[in-house]
């Protein structure tokens, strides 16, 4: 399974920002992730750490949806702050070039409403990731691959403290490992990735640790349980501060079809610093070619 944590917010830039933000959140930061998985009838996992056969692919539709009307302060004590809201709308696209690389492509569209006293909103393009995954090795159970994305931010306004975090290019790095095994008499698998994600702008850098537990419990079903984690290195500059946020998520997805599956979700920021603490709902369509 493949999860992507993202869109790392940290206090604004511009004085006005600076200002406004500072009479709610101090240094606080605002997160958001998309969690997608991809199953089929077949294999434990379409995307992950495992590559599509040649000539194959796979295009995943996610909605999410998430709130948040506190933060974790410097200290990890939760504070109470203005509504943040965010919706997100991702499509990815993989494709198997060769049975050992797979090419990726995943655009996003986004609404962010951060309410008064800063009462800013933005919509547009988010993120788009491009790159890759190879297979670097495999067997009957495990599966090691690394894969390369470069994110491409949709938008370049830094005076709108709705879009900042989402205008500066970045470069990941993630190294993926899966392995299939039996949880009994169930079909199950495990999926861990680390990453390195370059942030190229003022924000700093990031390492990220993606954990998915996957068993299916009948047919037509399995059931998710995911773990997104993210410590910055450092401080940025241009007043960006450190922070750490982890989130859990679980969510069911059930197969209409040997291609068409449909997946229901919510996730949760258990523990932070300097970040929000974020609660979401996460729906999904995948659809396998």
């Amino acid at each position: 399974m493949r999860g992507t944590a993202m869109c790392l917010v940290v206090p604004p830039i511009t004085s006005r920002a600076r200002r406004s933000v500072k009479t709610w959140a101090g240094r606080l930061g605002i997160s958001c992730v998309v969690a997608i998985g991809l199953t089929g009838f077949a294999r434990p996992a379409w995307a992950g750490a495992w590559t599509l056969d040649a000539g194959t692919g796979a295009l995943v539709f996610t909605g999410t949806a998430m709130q948040s009307n506190s933060a974790f302060d410097s200290g990890s004590k939760q504070r109470p702050i203005p509504r943040y809201s965010k919706s997100e709308a991702q499509a990815l696209i993989e494709y198997g070039v060769t049975d050992w690389f797979t090419a990726i492509v995943q655009p996003s569209l986004q609404h962010v409403d951060i309410a008064a006293p800063i009462s800013a909103q933005r919509s547009g393009l988010g993120y788009t990731d491009i790159g890759g995954r190879v297979r670097l090795w495999s067997n009957s159970a495990w599966v090691v691959s690394a894969q390369a994305t470069v994110r491409i931010p949709g938008t370049f306004d830094k005076t709108n403290p709705a879009a900042i975090g989402y205008t500066d290019h970045e470069l990941e790095l993630r190294g993926l490992a899966g392995y299939s095994f039996k949880a009994g008499t169930l079909p199950a698998f495990v999926d861990l990735q680390l990453a390195q994600r370059f942030r190229l702008g003022g924000p700093p850098d990031e390492f990220r640790t993606d954990i998915t537990f996957g068993v299916r419990p009948a047919d037509r079903w399995l059931l998710l349980a995911q773990s997104f984690n993210v410590v910055s290195e450092g401080a940025g500059t241009w007043g960006f501060g450190s922070f750490a946020y982890h989130k859990v998520q679980l969510s069911a997805v059930y197969a209409l079809t040997p291609t068409l599956s449909l997946q229901l979700g919510g996730y949760s920021t258990y523990w932070g610093r300097n970040a929000l603490q974020e609660n979401g709902l996460v729906v999904g369509a995948w659809y396998r070619f």
